[in-house]
């Protein structure tokens, strides 16, 4: 089955699945340096050779978070969307293109999640990692409902088919409730917002339009 995908989107969750398995091996502290943190320095424990561990921002982590996850649940579900929506846009952009925007997204989601995060702090919240590769499936699922506004998808939770715009409407109101009013705690919704956004402003850029005026920079869409 994953040799039948195109070939970035196959790469991508064949190395989120390895990574996994690594957290699964090592077990997180290991790797805590490879998850965004915010600006600081935080105190994490001890080594076993009885040194101070600590940890704090690093410049890689604002790609390497988007490669690690909480738990099957939460692997599976970016998982799915990635294969759903990414192998889709890839096809349509081909894989140079759609490599961009991927990590675009998941850029621009974890710098978004680094100042609020970083604020949080600031404002006396506890320190926090932020993982997950949902900022780039975000993105993707922006792209997927410009591209394709009015073909239909299914949701799993609940089961009920609607437009690809209204769902990208629909998860992006309720990423900005969710994230101004604090529910669903332990969630970057915020990250979410920051795929989303960047993903829009590099399609924008391609399409020559708002906020990027001038001629259209390449094909866009078929």
């Amino acid at each position: 089955m994953l040799n039948q995908l195109p070939p970035v989107t196959r790469a991508l969750l064949i190395a989120n699945g390895l990574v996994f398995l690594l957290q699964l091996t090592l077990g997180n502290t290991p790797l805590l340096n490879f998850m965004l943190w915010p600006l600081g320095d935080f105190p994490a424990g001890m080594t076993p050779d009885g040194a101070r561990l600590s940890v704090g921002f690093l410049p890689w982590q604002i790609v390497t978070y988007g490669f690690m996850h909480g738990g099957f649940v939460h692997l599976l579900f970016n998982m799915l969307a990635l294969f759903m929506f990414g192998s889709r846009l890839e096809y349509t952009w081909g894989p140079r293109r759609y490599l961009t925007y991927y990590f675009t997204c998941l850029v621009g989601a974890g710098l978004i999640q680094l100042i609020v995060a970083t604020w949080s702090v600031s404002s006396g919240v506890n320190p926090y990692p932020t993982i997950g590769a949902s900022g780039g499936v975000f993105g993707l699922l922006l792209a997927y409902g410009m591209l394709f506004p009015r073909e239909r998808v299914m949701l799993l939770f609940p089961p009920i088919p609607m437009q690809a715009r209204t769902l990208v409407i629909a998860f992006g109101v309720l990423s900005l409730a969710m994230g101004v009013t604090g529910t669903a705690a332990g969630i970057a919704h915020f990250a979410h917002l920051g795929g989303m956004l960047f993903g829009f402003g590099l399609i924008q850029y391609w399409r020559g339009r708002w906020p990027f005026g001038g001629r259209r920079r390449g094909p866009w869409k078929p």
